[in-house]
C-alpha cells in the first residue's frame, strides 16, 4: 500500500471524522459500564502539519487551519478545537491528533483501546506514541481480523473503521467485519468512515450493509463538490451503527458546516436506514 495519511492529516475528512468521534465518545462516557474501543486502521497517532507531506498537499490549510480561525464554527466542533489547543497552545496549528491520540485521551479508568496498524513503520511510530498510556495497546495486525477476534463477547464496545481504501475489497470487508462483530456482541457499536467518489459505489455498499442486517444505521454525507468525477474524493461519509439517538443532529451540524464553509457548491444530508 502507498497511502500515507501525513499528506492528508487535518483535511476536511479528518474534521468530519474526528469531530464526530469526539462527540460520540463524550456521549458514551456518560453511560455506565466500561467501554472497549478497537481502531482497525489507526495510523501513527499524531501528525506534523509543518512536515513536508502536509505542506506539499496543502490539505490541512484548507481544513483544520480554516476551522481554527473560523468565528462561526458550530459547538459540535468544540472538543476537536480544544484538542488542537491542548496540542498546540495558542500558536498556529503545528500538530494534528489522529484517532489514537483522541481516543487515548478520552478513556476512563478501566476502559481499553486497541489500535491496529498494518504498516510496520506506522505501527512503530504508533507504538512509541501510545507507550505508557493506560489501557492502550498498539497491535501490528490486520484490523478487520483483529476487530472480530478482539471484540469482547459482552459489554459495551465501539469499533472505528477508517481504511485508506487502496484495496478493492475494503467495502466487502467492512460489511463482513460489522456482521461478524455484531454476531459476537450485540452491544457493539461502530463508526465507519468512507470516501464519496461516486454514488453507485457508495449506494452499493449501503445496500450490502443493509442486507447483512448488523443493526440500525445512521448515515451522514458531506459532499464538498458535485459527484461528477469518480476519480476524485468529492466528499466523505460516516456510517454509525447503533449509536446514541441524538447523533443525527450532531452529524448534521458537523457535515453541514464542513460542506457549506469548506466545500464548493457542496451539501450534506443525514438519514437513517
Amino acid at each position: 500500500m502507498n497511502y500515507r495519511h501525513a499528506f492528508h492529516a487535518g483535511n476536511f475528512a479528518d474534521l468530519v471524522k474526528h469531530a464526530a468521534l469526539l462527540q460520540l465518545l463524550a456521549r458514551l462516557n456518560r453511560e455506565p459500564g466500561p467501554l472497549s474501543v478497537i481502531d482497525t486502521h489507526a495510523g501513527r497517532g499524531l501528525y506534523d502539519l509543518a512536515g513536508p507531506e502536509a505542506l506539499k498537499s496543502g490539505e490541512a490549510e484548507a481544513g483544520i487551519v480554516r476551522l481554527m480561525a473560523a468565528p462561526d464554527a458550530p459547538a459540535e466542533f468544540a472538543p476537536l478545537i480544544a484538542a488542537m489547543r491542548k496540542l498546540n497552545g495558542a500558536g498556529p496549528p503545528r500538530r494534528y491528533p489522529g484517532s489514537p491520540w483522541l481516543i487515548a485521551e478520552a478513556l476512563r479508568p478501566g476502559e481499553s483501546y486497541l489500535a491496529c496498524e498494518l504498516r510496520p513503520d506506522e505501527h512503530a511510530a504508533l507504538h512509541d506514541r501510545m507507550k505508557g498510556k493506560r489501557g492502550v495497546r498498539a497491535l501490528l495486525a490486520d484490523g478487520y481480523e483483529a476487530a472480530v477476534a478482539q471484540t469482547p463477547a459482552s459489554g459495551r464496545a465501539l469499533i472505528l473503521i477508517d481504511p485508506p481504501f487502496e484495496r478493492s475489497d475494503d467495502y466487502v470487508r467492512i460489511v463482513e467485519t460489522l456482521a461478524a462483530v455484531r454476531r459476537r456482541n450485540r452491544q457493539a457499536m461502530a463508526l465507519v468512515w468512507l470516501p464519496l467518489k461516486d454514488l453507485e459505489t457508495f449506494d452499493g455498499f449501503l445496500r450490502d450493509l443493509e442486507d447483512a442486517e448488523p443493526g440500525p444505521l445512521l448515515v451522514a454525507e458531506t459532499r464538498m463538490r458535485p459527484l461528477t468525477d469518480p476519480l476524485k474524493m468529492n466528499g466523505c461519509a460516516l456510517v454509525l451503527l447503533d449509536g446514541p439517538a441524538d447523533m443525527a443532529r450532531v452529524l448534521g451540524a458537523i457535515c453541514g458546516w464542513t460542506a457549506e464553509t469548506l466545500g464548493q457548491s457542496g451539501g450534506a444530508r443525514t438519514y437513517r436506514l
